[in-house]
C-alpha cells in the first residue's frame, strides 16, 4: 500500500528548488510514496518538473492577504478549505516551519511532522505538530530539507543532491550563451555596473553572447541600461518560469546575484556563479552537479576580479567535463 505523503511548501523560488533533493530522497526511499506539494500559485510549475510529485496544490497567499476579508477571498479559501478537508494523508510534512505554513497544516487530516522549536525559523510554528524534529539551524538549506524528510519518514539518505530536473534538461543542446540575472528584489543586493561590464568582456572573450533576465519594469530597465550598445547582449522578455528553467538548462554559463533562477541554474547542472552582498551563503550556497561559486558575503560584495576568476574556473570545468563526456573536442 503507497504512503500518501503532503509536503507543505509554498515559496519562494529558491526555497523550492532547495526542496527538490528530498522529494528525490523521499521517491527513492519510500516506495510507492504518492507526494502532493502545496505551493504558492506563481511557483506551482516547480513541483510539475519533479517526476515524483503526484499532484500540486496551489494557495494564493500571496494575492490573498492584499484582500484578505474579499467575498472573493474568502471563497477561495474556503474552497481551499473543503479541498485539503477531503483529503486523508499518512504524513502532512511541513518544511517551511512558518505560521503562514501552519495555517495550512491545520486544515490538513494526517500526522502532522516539522521542525522542533529550537530548529524552526518561527518557534512558535512548532507548536501545532505532531511529530517534531531536530534539525541543525546552520547548514545549507538543501541539507536541512533533506534531513527533514529523512526524519519523518525514517530512512537516511547518502549521496550528492538530485534536483530530479530532468523534464528540463532533457533534449536540451548547451549553446554559447551566458545567462546573466543583475537584478534583485532588494537594492542592496545589486553589483556596480562597472563590475558587470568587465564581467560581460571577458564572457565575449570566451566566445559567449549574453541573455539578460528580468521580472519587472525596473529590473528589464536596469538590465537594458547595462547591455545599451551591446550588440551581443539581449534582455529577454518576462517568461514562464518553464521556460526561463529551459533557457538556463541551454547555457554554457550563468553569473547572477543571489535570486531563486540563480540556485535553479545550479539545480540544472549548468556552471553557475551567484555574488552575495546582502546575504551569507552559508545558509544558501549553490548546489548542484556541475561547478558552482557562491561568492561574497552580507555586506561585503566579492570583487569583479574574484568573479571574473571563477568565470574562467567555470567555463574550463565545463569544457574538461564535455570533454570527458564525449571523447571529443569542448563545445565552442
Amino acid at each position: 500500500m503507497s504512503k500518501k505523503i503532503l509536503i507543505v511548501r509554498t515559496s519562494s523560488l529558491g526555497d523550492l528548488v532547495h526542496m527538490l533533493p528530498a522529494i528525490s530522497d523521499i521517491a527513492l526511499h519510500v516506495p510507492g510514496a504518492q507526494i502532493d506539494w502545496i505551493v504558492e500559485e506563481g511557483f506551482a510549475e516547480i513541483p510539475t518538473w519533479h517526476p515524483a510529485v503526484h499532484e500540486v496544490i496551489p494557495v494564493a497567499h500571496r494575492r490573498w492577504r492584499k484582500h484578505w476579508w474579499s467575498a472573493e477571498t474568502r471563497a477561495a479559501r474556503a474552497a481551499l478549505r473543503q479541498n485539503l478537508g477531503a483529503r486523508q494523508y499518512d504524513i502532512v510534512l511541513d518544511m517551511q516551519a512558518l505560521m503562514k505554513s501552519v495555517w495550512l497544516v491545520r486544515q490538513t487530516h494526517g500526522l502532522r511532522h516539522g521542525l522542533d522549536r529550537k530548529s524552526a525559523r518561527e518557534p512558535l510554528a512548532s507548536f501545532f505538530y505532531d511529530v517534531k524534529h531536530t534539525v541543525k539551524f546552520w547548514q545549507p538549506a538543501v541539507t536541512r530539507q533533506r534531513e527533514l524528510a529523512a526524519a519523518a519518514l525514517g530512512y537516511t539518505y547518502s549521496g550528492e543532491p538530485d534536483f530530479g530536473l530532468e523534464s528540463i534538461t532533457g533534449g536540451v543542446d548547451v549553446e554559447s550563451y551566458a545567462v546573466i540575472m543583475p537584478s534583485a528584489s532588494r537594492d542592496d543586493k545589486l553589483w556596480p555596473e562597472e563590475d558587470w561590464q568587465k564581467v560581460f568582456t571577458r564572457l565575449h572573450e570566451h566566445g559567449l553572447d549574453l541573455k539578460l533576465l528580468s521580472g519587472s519594469p525596473a529590473e528589464t530597465a536596469r538590465a537594458q541600461q547595462l547591455v545599451a550598445g551591446n550588440a551581443r547582449a539581449q534582455v529577454l522578455p518576462r517568461m514562464a518560469l518553464t521556460d526561463v528553467a529551459r533557457v538556463l538548462a541551454g547555457a554554457r554559463i550563468m553569473v547572477g546575484l543571489d535570486s531563486g533562477l540563480t540556485h535553479l541554474s545550479a539545480g540544472l547542472g549548468r556552471p553557475t556563479i551567484g555574488i552575495y552582498k546582502a546575504s551569507t551563503p552559508v545558509r544558501t550556497p549553490l548546489e548542484g552537479p556541475a561547478y558552482t561559486a557562491s561568492l561574497g558575503e552580507r555586506g561585503s560584495a566579492p570583487s569583479a576580479e574574484t568573479v571574473l576568476s571563477a568565470v574562467d574556473q567555470a567555463l574550463d570545468f565545463d569544457e574538461s567535463a564535455h570533454t570527458q563526456l564525449t571523447g571529443g573536442d569542448a563545445p565552442a
